[in-house]
C-alpha cells in the first residue's frame, strides 16, 4: 500500500511515498525507494513481516533493601508509563511485574522485557535492582495453564500490591 500527498510532485521528485523503517535485524535498508532516483518504491516490508503476537511476561527483580513506600511509588509510576502492566507485587528487597507485551516472536518479547526495569529505573524512580527471573509465554499457553489450574493466575487484582 502506498500513501502520498495528493497533487503534483515538487522539486523533481519522481514518486513520493511513506516508507517504513525496518527495526529488525533484516537485510532491508531504511528509506528504500522513497524519493529521488526515479525508481519505483520497494514493496511494503510490513506486509512481508510476521504479524506481532501477545506474550505474557513475568519479570522478577531483586536487590538491596529499599523502603516499601519508595518501591510502591516506583511501581505505580511504572504502571503509568507502561500501559500493559497487569500486576506488580513487591517487598523491601524484590518485586514481580506481570504484563502483556506485543512482539513478533519470543526473542523480541524477552529482549524488551529484559530492558524494561533498566530503561524505566530513573524515570519511574525504581530501586537499583537487577533482573533475577524472566518468563515469557504466548497467549495460548497462558490460557491453557489457567484452564488446567497451573501457571500464573492473577494472585491479586490488577495494580500494585505487597507480597
Amino acid at each position: 500500500m502506498k500513501r502520498g500527498r495528493p497533487g503534483p510532485l515538487s522539486r523533481g521528485t519522481a514518486e513520493r511515498a511513506l516508507v517504513s523503517v525496518d527495526s529488525g535485524g533484516g537485510t532491508g535498508t531504511a528509506g528504500t525507494g522513497g524519493s529521488g532516483g526515479g525508481g519505483a518504491a520497494a514493496p511494503c516490508q510490513a506486509e512481508e513481516r510476521d504479524p506481532s503476537r501477545l506474550w505474557h511476561v513475568t519479570l522478577s527483580v531483586s536487590g538491596p533493601r529499599t523502603p516499601l513506600a519508595e518501591v510502591r511509588r516506583g511501581l505505580e509510576q511504572l504502571a503509568n508509563d507502561h500501559p500493559f502492566l497487569l500486576t506488580s507485587r513487591y517487598a523491601v528487597d524484590h518485586a514481580e511485574v506481570r504484563y502483556w507485551e506485543e512482539a513478533r516472536d519470543v526473542h523480541d518479547a524477552a529482549a524488551m522485557a529484559l530492558r524494561l526495569w533498566g530503561e524505566h529505573r530513573s524515570t519511574a524512580g525504581l530501586p537499583p535492582w537487577e533482573t533475577v527471573g524472566l518468563e515469557v509465554i504466548d497467549r495460548a499457553t497462558y490460557h491453557q495453564r489457567l484452564a488446567e489450574g497451573y501457571g500464573p493466575p492473577p494472585a491479586v487484582p490488577v495494580g500494585v500490591h505487597p507480597f
